[in-house]
């Protein structure tokens, strides 16, 4: 199965809320991992919070902060849109979605994040099952 790294330099946010949602709707069509170049103790509380909301999804109990360094090799890296230097991961494909991180901004900031985040899920799971 084609293995999908999302990452971002904290692996706090934006690309945990991915790796739980490629997990969720695309999960017979690829493996999601998420990564950073650094971590932050915990996973950001609001995403946890909206993404158990929307989503019924606890990422808390299934997911952790993690380094590039432990997560296996990956076929597709997707950056989060850093607006910094993204972390470099080797892969057969590379695509950035260019999202705004949403870190202190008000729940409908939030949710037009995690939205499109799982409209890139979805675009990516036809993506590949069109291969």
């Amino acid at each position: 199965m084609v293995k999908v790294a999302f990452i971002c330099v904290h692996n706090s946010c934006r690309s945990q809320i991915a790796e739980a949602l490629g997990r969720r709707l695309a999960g017979d069509v690829f493996e999601s991992y998420s990564a950073g170049t650094e971590t932050k103790p915990r996973i950001n509380p609001d995403a946890v919070r909206l993404m158990k909301r929307l989503y019924g999804i606890d990422m808390e109990k299934t997911q952790r902060s993690k380094l590039l360094s432990e997560i296996p090799p990956v076929d597709i890296v997707v950056t989060m849109g850093c607006n910094v230097a993204c972390p470099y991961l080797p892969c057969q494909h590379r695509e950035n979605w260019g999202l705004n991180d949403p870190t202190g901004k008000s729940d409908e900031e939030f949710v037009k994040v995690i939205r499109q985040i799982e409209s890139n899920i979805l675009s990516l799971k036809e993506r590949l099952n069109a291969l």
